[in-house]
């Protein structure tokens, strides 16, 4: 008799303590997939003269360590940062508090997943153009989540990964495998008066191999605003990778 596989359910129901950071760092590859497969091809993103990189403004409200905030300068002249613990960015502060205001072109994320919902619905009047934010496709469940966010406020697009995005909980890793899957979920901001009425389902190709840099796993990161903190300095952030999952 064969023994069922449960790795999957086991993945996808992933729980994290109610006072844990839910620290899983972005494959830089995977941001680069958004610009180069979703945004660009449907001009959520317009094509720059000047080394392809636009003129706008971009927040990214849970950086962590900085290896989104790395590809978003690839994209953006001027990008801020800030999370509510202490890695070095631009700004120790809580995004879902009066701390963080303003408005900004573009809002990209991953932020924590138990307060996807909440990330969510903040950034959307703060940004004119876009807000994305990279998630578990579960995100997509849930009454309550559909109530709340999806049937007020539908995203414009749903970009499911065909090829798994391996996360590995507090660093990078180039051999990690993983048995989740991920998609960017992305809005048309509200602030820009533009509201979506329905939403379009695609699916990110295989790209990897096309995105991923052998830079992304330099063995640290330069802090932007280098400061003692309680947290693993950048070079421990990628770790071993043997055993990973």
């Amino acid at each position: 008799m064969s023994t069922q596989n449960t790795t999957h359910a086991v993945m996808s129901q992933r729980h994290e303590a109610s006072d844990s950071l839910d620290y899983f760092p972005t494959p830089p590859w995977a941001t680069r997939a958004l610009f180069q497969e979703i945004l660009k091809p449907n001009w959520l993103f317009p094509h720059q003269p000047k080394d392809d990189v636009l003129l706008e403004t971009c927040l990214e409200p849970a950086c962590g360590g900085g290896h989104m905030v790395k590809v978003l300068q690839e994209y953006f002249l001027e990008v801020e940062s800030c999370d509510v613990a202490d890695y070095g960015q631009d700004r120790i502060a809580d995004f879902l508090s009066s701390d963080v205001a303003g408005d900004y072109d573009f809002i990209i994320t991953n932020p924590p997943f138990n307060l996807a919902e909440e990330f969510v619905l903040k950034a959307l009047p703060m940004a004119r153009q876009c807000v994305a934010i990279f998630a578990r496709t579960q995100f997509m469940e849930s009454i309550g989540r559909y109530e709340r966010l999806f049937k007020p406020h539908p995203p414009q697009f749903i970009a499911q990964f065909s090829e798994r995005v391996p996360i590995i909980k507090g660093r990078l890793s180039a051999t990690a495998s993983t048995a989740t899957s991920y998609a960017w979920f992305i809005w048309r901001g509200t602030a820009g008066g533009i509201k979506t009425s329905e939403t379009k389902l695609l699916w990110i190709p295989p790209s990897r191999r096309i995105w991923e840099k052998a830079a992304d796993y330099e063995e640290s990161l330069d802090a932007t605003h280098p400061r003692p903190t309680g947290h693993a300095p950048q070079a421990n952030l990628f770790g071993e990778t043997k055993g990973d999952i």
